[in-house]
């Protein structure tokens, strides 16, 4: 696995207000490199694509509903030790729960209204890359990305 890249969304409610800029400052201020960003709205199959593993679990349809409810940036991060950073830098799901200085504990509303996602693993932060981006969108890595991605889905 690279262990250098993740996948880092700024959901609808932290675009909405105001605090995608701020986001990306503190990603950078905190050593990340990014390598790609787009900004899009998902549809509903994309977004029951993308959270598929939560399928069936009782916050699914409003996870859904939630994120196709308005823009997000979708961005390629790069770091050693990047999924761990990320999800040290966001804080806990449960922004009550968040450490003080975090994203979460800053910008969320509430658990499922949690400002930012990232990968849980070197694994999934290929596949979740690869579901936003093509190769040829990430400057300095797709490449290299894209044969880490294929040997680990042989």
């Amino acid at each position: 696995m690279s262990g250098r890249h993740t996948l880092m969304l700024i959901k609808p409610n932290a675009v909405k207000n105001g605090y995608a800029q701020k986001i990306f400052l503190e990603v950078a201020e905190a050593g990340f490199k990014i390598l790609a960003v787009k900004k899009l709205k998902l549809s509903k199959e994309e977004a029951e694509a993308f959270y598929y593993v939560h399928n069936g679990k009782p916050f699914f349809d409003s996870l859904v509903e939630f994120m196709t409810s308005g823009a997000i940036y979708a961005a390629v991060i790069e770091k050693d030790n990047a999924v761990a950073d990320w999800r040290k830098l966001m804080g806990a799901t449960d922004p009550a729960k968040a450490e003080e200085g975090t994203i979460r504990k800053k910008y969320a509303e509430s658990m499922q209204h949690n400002a930012v996602h990232g990968s849980d693993s070197d694994e999934n932060a290929l596949n979740e890359i690869f579901f936003y981006f093509s190769a040829r969108e990430i400057v300095n890595a797709g490449g290299k990305l894209m044969q880490l991605h294929e040997i680990s889905n042989k």
